[in-house]
């Protein structure tokens, strides 16, 4: 299970340089599929796997940062949420229809923890960097009706990292049944 979660967390690493931009979202809002292999080791050995596979992934991403840890520290967040709720729900009953309903609850609690980290702390710190004014309007040049934090957390955090939680469980799910046997070291 070591030895798993440890090439999961390097597959994490390598998945998170390749980005692709979110549509209707500044340049800065990006997405990758970085919490695949962490599904994955939260389905196979646990949601403390998905958690340890989340953590190794964005301190190494630290490294080559440059957000100052702020993206390191929501993919964390975000990520931990997805793969913990999915985790432990599937860890009950292990079956298809238990892991597509698992995905689909730990897509909306990842979107309402967006909406609620990015309101109360992301946002905030970001402030740090950008003016919260200039925040909202670079949110505003893509959904014209964005006009206050509350409208980047309700139109951009929450529906983005719903949707990215489902494009996750939508690849996730046919790789998964292909890697048990690798996973669980019953190789045919």
């Amino acid at each position: 299970m070591l030895t798993m979660t440890a090439v999961l967390s390097a597959i994490a690493f390598v998945l998170a340089f390749f980005e692709f931009p979110v549509p209707l979202s500044p340049t800065f809002a990006r997405m990758d599929l970085s919490d695949l292999p962490a599904l994955i080791g939260a389905f196979a050995y646990g949601p403390v796997s998905g958690i340890l596979i989340e953590f190794v992934k964005n301190a190494l991403q630290l490294l080559t940062s440059s957000t100052g840890g702020i993206g390191e520290l929501a993919n964390f967040i975000m990520g931990s949420s997805f793969v913990v709720t999915a985790g432990l729900i599937y860890k009950f009953h292990k079956t298809k229809k238990t892991a597509m309903l698992a995905c689909l609850i730990a897509s909306i609690v990842m979107g309402v923890g967006a909406a609620i980290v990015n309101y109360f702390i992301l946002l905030p710190i970001f402030e740090v960097f950008m003016p919260l004014d200039q925040l909202i309007a670079s949110f505003g040049e893509f959904i014209p009706f964005i006009k206050t934090k509350l409208d980047v957390v309700l139109f951009n955090a929450f529906p983005f990292n719903l949707l990215k939680g489902i494009g996750i469980s939508i690849v996730t799910m046919p790789l998964y049944k292909r890697l048990t046997p690798t996973l669980k070291g019953r190789l045919k």
